[in-house]
């Protein structure tokens, strides 16, 4: 026990131990916690639907009898964890991103663990963004393909790599979020279809901060018909803009059926609760309408929130990047003293001296909340 307790030690010595936050109870923008109602501005539920009790309740007494409203699939899906809602979904899903079949997996680490592992194999290479997500990271590591990650974003530096290396390998595939996680910056899709079909690869775009909100269909980054049919395989997660829970791979049928075979992490967990299925698909289908009103509404906040800082930025994530992990934490504590719950993010999760705090601006913050923030900020640091 001694390693384990020394380690914990290192951690709350460098300002870099975690803890499961004592939060009560969330409510639209707000998050109560024992200091009180702050408003919530690290949250992924980028439309506010997840604690939207009108939406919520139409759903129940819509469906509350059905016979799939039921909260425990208790079985994989390919043993008995299936039912017609999961497949309309997947149809659903399918027709939004104009893609042939859909695979849904339980969250969005572990679609990109499955997904990643699978593809690939050890005679094959990935060309990956180096700030992807940790689940993309780890799913290259199981997958036991040669991996090469590009500087973020830089694409000179990526046909670098694939010149020199695609040759050596079989099967090649090119990785990248659309709107990355940690620092709100967007992927060129249409630079990294080019180099896809250069050197004949595989493209697979991860648009779980992007799918609700960007696109003409809501389905990301790459949802526009010039560069739709050239990314060979899209993730996304339903537990961020969708307010519910659960990912999904878009694809080929090919793929699609290939993963149902192979990838470990869909075949062997206990499929989501067929309630959390029909919710998601309810939304997507019901009320497509208010999503995308949702939407509409925080993107003219996004445009506002970015022209006040005057940055370059289009995302809804705003990193500020304090850099030593201490003056994170004190600063977002100042914050969440005057009423806005906002975390500091270290060392796993962004890289060493870019601690940051993160602000995730969702559908029904205002304007005014956002500056007020970032003129504490400015006071503060």
């Amino acid at each position: 026990m001694k390693f384990y307790t020394d380690e914990i030690n290192k951690l709350k010595e460098k300002d870099n131990f975690r803890q499961i936050r004592n939060i009560e109870y969330k409510y639209g923008k707000y998050i109560n916690t024992p200091k009180g109602s702050m408003i919530n501005f690290s949250s992924n539920d980028y439309l506010n639907i997840s604690t939207d009790r009108e939406l919520i309740q139409d759903f129940i007494e819509k469906y509350k009898n059905e016979k799939e409203f039921i909260f425990s699939s208790a079985s994989a899906r390919l043993l008995t964890g299936t039912s017609r809602v999961y497949k309309n979904l997947e149809n659903t899903l399918s027709k939004i991103f104009q893609k042939e079949a859909c695979l849904l997996f339980n969250t969005g680490y572990q679609c990109n663990l499955g997904v990643v592992s699978t593809v690939v194999n050890r005679d094959d290479v990935i060309f990956s963004d180096k700030l992807n997500h940790a689940s993309i990271i780890d799913g290259m590591k199981l997958s036991m393909a040669k991996f090469y990650r590009y500087k973020h974003l830089d694409y000179e530096n990526l046909e670098e790599l694939l010149k020199k290396h695609r040759g050596e390998y079989k099967k090649a595939v090119i990785i990248s979020e659309s709107v990355f996680s940690m620092d709100g910056d967007i992927a060129d899709i249409s630079k990294l279809i080019e180099l896809k079909e250069k050197y004949n690869a595989l493209l697979m775009i991860d648009e779980a901060h992007a799918f609700g909100i960007f696109g003409e269909n809501l389905a990301g980054v790459s949802d526009y018909e010039d560069l739709r049919e050239h990314v060979d395989i899209i993730t996304a997660t339903l537990g961020k803009s969708i307010g519910s829970m659960g990912a999904f791979c878009v694809s080929n049928a090919t793929i699609i059926d290939y993963l149902i075979n192979k990838a470990n992490s869909f075949i062997f967990s206990t499929a989501l609760p067929s309630v959390n299925v029909m919710w998601s698909d309810y939304l997507l289908k019901e009320k497509i309408d208010n999503i995308k009103e949702k939407s509409q509404k925080l993107k003219v906040l996004i445009n506002k929130c970015h022209k006040y800082i005057n940055d370059d930025g289009k995302s809804q994530i705003i990193p500020i990047i304090i850099g030593y992990n201490n003056k994170t934490v004190r600063v977002a504590e100042e914050l969440q003293q005057r009423g806005f719950y906002i975390l500091p993010l270290r060392p796993p999760t962004v890289p060493v001296n870019t601690s940051r705090l993160r602000l995730s601006l969702t559908s029904d913050i205002t304007f005014e909340e956002f500056k007020t923030v970032s003129d504490i900020v400015k006071e503060v640091i």
